[in-house]
């Protein structure tokens, strides 16, 4: 490899870079939205809406002209992707072969078995339902008896969930945010209703942790792989599957000034990092705007990026969603989503949608540091930002009412002055 050490500035242009958020927005439109699901290889979904969903704020920051309607035309019209998992995510459709395999192990995890062992009866009285009727939702069913779990309230919504999360069943789409299930093999196309090899699978899989990751640690890829192979990989596994990816020219190391452990990064990615090297930025890379890197992007709290100890590593950045603390424990705020500015981490915004006024209320705004607010360039990038997010969600104007202290409001106040002139 050329390149063995790197600085922490090309680090974070090349991580960044990998999942679309330098210099800028590089994506457009519906297909636009496709390439990026590609290249991020999984997105969380959330349901909570303190602003828009965790999903589409994920797109938004890396596509112009993005609306919640591509994700469903993609997920549900034109079947390109699906979502799946106990934390659910979107993966690409042609990769449901080897999610089989991780599918079948679900049925032998302690809560589904015990589940089916149980209800066997139910279960199958509800998978024949939908062979008969066709998609419903855990509404439709009246089901026989209350259960205690956050993923159903009656027995009939808790047995979909779990044909689902086995395998059987797919969303064929949604009623609302409330899924509606459907059999597997009228959803997945014909040639995709196969189940891969267990190796092959395991590979696939092995090679699809790295490029989740884009820059990470040989620990952060052993988590991740484990997650999505659904069995626990020790740590002799891990190095080998390792040393024969990187002895085979698909996976190359790398040290980072001032970081301790190795990071790794697929291979043929090189000629990205060396572009970013040599000052260039790669020509893959061009943002569709040219004034993209002027705005800051507001990540969701569970953008991919946010690995907790890359972005303190490598950003220097201290991250913590808060939305789960007592208000009390709270350093920041509910719904905290940070700032991206350039190839930065620069603050944090915690933004609300009171879409009864059609307003994007802003109730906290901190700064790593405060001198950045003297830089003009910083505050354009910053009332551009909010400019975009506040009309990405349909807001008429943008309140800073509540915000404290009085001089954050002031300054806030000024510096995104132009949002409030839709």
């Amino acid at each position: 490899m050329s390149c063995e050490i790197i600085s922490n500035e090309i680090a974070r242009r090349f991580l960044l870079g990998l999942q679309g958020l330098w210099p800028g927005r590089r994506w457009s439109g519906i297909e636009g939205a496709s390439e990026a699901l590609h290249a991020l290889e999984a997105v969380q979904v959330d349901p909570m809406t303190v602003v828009s969903r965790s999903h589409d704020l994920v797109l938004w920051a890396r596509v112009t002209g993005y609306s919640p309607r591509d994700l469903d035309e993609l997920l549900y019209s034109r079947r390109a992707f699906f979502d799946y998992g106990g934390c659910v995510h979107i993966y690409p459709m042609e990769e449901l072969p080897c999610w089989r395999v991780h599918m079948e192990r679900r049925k032998h995890d302690k809560r589904e078995a015990a589940f089916f062992s149980e209800h066997g009866a139910l279960t199958r009285d509800v998978r024949e339902l939908i062979r008969e009727g066709g998609p419903v939702g855990s509404r439709d069913l009246e089901g026989t008896a209350r259960v205690s779990s956050y993923r159903a309230r009656k027995d009939s919504g808790l047995a979909l969930y779990n044909l689902w999360l086995t395998g059987d069943l797919m969303t064929h789409g949604r009623d609302g945010f409330q899924r509606i299930y459907g059999l597997r093999e009228r959803i997945a196309p014909v040639t995709l209703q196969h189940d891969a090899p267990v190796e092959d699978a395991e590979n696939y899989f092995a090679r699809k942790a790295f490029r989740l990751l884009g820059l990470h640690t040989a620990r952060a890829w052993a988590n991740t792989f484990a997650f999505l192979v659904h069995r626990s990989v020790d740590k002799v596994e891990a190095r080998s599957r390792i040393e024969a990816l990187v002895a085979d020219g698909e996976i190359a190391a790398v040290e980072i000034e001032g970081q301790p452990e190795k990071y790794y990064y697929v291979a043929s990615r090189e000629p990205c990092l060396q572009a970013l090297v040599a000052t260039e930025i790669p020509q893959e890379w061009d943002p569709v705007e040219t004034t993209a890197e002027e705005e800051v992007v507001f990540l969701s709290p569970l953008d991919p990026l946010l690995g907790r100890q890359r972005v303190l590593d490598l950003f220097a950045f201290e991250y913590l969603w808060e939305v789960y603390k007592p208000v009390v424990k709270r350093r920041w705020g509910y719904y905290t989503m940070p700032i991206l500015w350039k190839d930065r981490l620069v603050g944090r915004l915690d933004p609300k949608l009171d879409r009864g006024r059609n307003a994007l209320l802003i109730n906290g705004f901190w700064l790593e540091d405060g001198a950045i607010s003297a830089d003009r360039s910083f505050v354009a990038a910053l009332a551009r930002g909010v400019t975009a997010f506040a009309r990405f969600h349909g807001a008429a104007h943008v309140d800073i009412s509540s915000l404290q202290p009085q001089s954050v409001r002031d300054w806030l106040g000024y510096a995104v002055g132009k949002a409030q002139q839709f």
